[in-house]
């Protein structure tokens, strides 16, 4: 089985995108905290798609 090494980086980002973004959304003013609310959803997601990548690199070929 090989493990793609390469897209831990997209977990991390991710992970430090939900980890950010959940008080952001609550703290920030008005107009800004949607923005967090949508890195915490991009955050999501970018974390599901680098552990799908990394347990089966070659998903999208």
């Amino acid at each position: 089985m090989h493990i793609g090494y390469p897209y831990l980086a997209l977990i991390i980002a991710g992970l430090a995108a939900i980890i950010w973004g959940l008080p952001a959304a609550h703290r920030l003013q008005k107009p800004y905290d949607i923005a967090a609310a949508l890195a915490v959803l991009a955050g999501v997601a970018v974390t599901v798609l680098g552990i799908l990548l990394t347990i089966i690199p070659s998903f999208f070929r």
